[in-house]
């Protein structure tokens, strides 16, 4: 038993290496970059913006975050990411998020292979197009001059299929310190990183940011919601970041300023299946959500306790055949092919 459990954890310390991609490199020095050149360096001192806590001033930024099971399906040279962009309702944001879960088909040779970088880079080059295009069309003025918005990526990571992309406005780059990135793998022999999450941090001014990309234990059985719950401790207690080099950085997720958990998830809907069928095509919301597991667990305490979801107001979107607005196993279902009840 342990042989192999010992041959998984060297796997997956390979795999959920603190190793990233950005578009410029970081050594994790903190001190204070320099101010882009659009700004008016006389009449803003790095004092004012970074060190004089007698001078603080709240700035508020706009941040997409945006999740998706991509089914191990590798996206062709002409995909358009702008559907993606345009679940936002704003005109532009200043932070864009981007969570996958299987970018690779998790078989075993995914599992227990090396990452060749390929797949993270064809993702990385199709929404940077789609970033720079967008701003491109939300030009912003200066002083009376217009120049476009681009986009960088200050951290992305991938663990088997899970992937994780983070980009900023050009202009803000310069207040992104620390970047770093945590792997947990919650899988095959409850290490391996078909399952768990890429958890990626960094500080903008004086405040942290902690995202979760997460993909957690699947299964409709009943009480399957339980390994679930695990998955997310398991997240929360072994996900760890370095301290800094002032050692005053937050070392856990739960303890930076501001934590946002995306992903997979992977609760399903406490409902026979034909009364959750009946449920979706009536758009009864509400009455699905009352039997909603992730909701349910969370308001009897037993995973994210003090946590807040976002309004669900839209279909569940588990699980379409693919290009398709049918749910699987609306019509008749294919041989060995699994009938997957609605859930989000």
């Amino acid at each position: 038993v342990m042989w192999p459990r010992l041959v998984a954890s060297k796997v997956i310390k390979r795999l959920g290496s603190t190793n990233f991609v950005a578009d410029f490199p970081s050594d994790n020095s903190e001190y204070l970059l320099e101010i882009p050149p659009h700004f008016d360096k006389r009449s803003v001192s790095s004092d004012d913006i970074i060190f004089n806590h007698d001078l603080q001033e709240t700035q508020n930024y706009r941040v997409f975050v945006n999740t998706w099971n991509v089914g191990g399906v590798v996206p062709t040279d002409d995909f358009n990411v702008d559907d993606l962009l345009n679940t936002c309702h704003t005109s532009s944001c200043d932070i864009y998020v981007f969570g996958f879960q299987e970018v690779v088909p998790l078989r075993a040779t995914n599992v227990l292979g090396s990452e060749s970088g390929r797949i993270l880079a064809k993702w990385n080059c199709l929404i940077r197009e789609a970033l720079n295009k967008k701003g491109k069309e939300n030009n912003i003025g200066n002083n009376g001059k217009l120049f476009p918005q681009e986009f960088n990526c200050i951290i992305s990571k991938q663990m088997v299929g899970i992937l994780i992309s983070v980009w900023v406005r050009n202009d803000l780059q310069s207040f992104i310190k620390n970047p770093s990135v945590s792997c947990v793998g919650c899988g095959i022999m409850g290490c391996l990183g078909n399952k768990g999450a890429v958890s990626v941090r960094f500080q903008l001014h004086q405040t942290s940011l902690c995202f979760v990309c997460s993909h957690l234990a699947s299964g409709g059985r009943e009480g399957d919601e339980k390994n679930r719950n695990s998955n997310v401790g398991e997240i929360f207690s072994r996900a760890t970041f370095p301290k800094g080099p002032s050692l005053q950085l937050p070392t856990k997720i739960l303890d930076h300023d501001r934590v946002i958990f995306l992903g997979d998830l992977n609760y399903r809907i406490s409902l026979p299946e034909s009364t959750t069928r009946l449920l979706v095509e009536k758009g009864e919301w509400n009455a699905l959500l009352e039997k909603d597991q992730l909701r349910m667990e969370l308001m009897d305490g037993q995973v994210f306790e003090g946590w807040q979801e976002g309004i669900i107001n839209f279909a569940p979107t588990y699980k379409y055949y693919p290009n398709s607005s049918e749910y699987y196993g609306r019509s008749e279902v294919k041989r060995g092919e699994k009938k997957r009840s609605p859930a989000w």
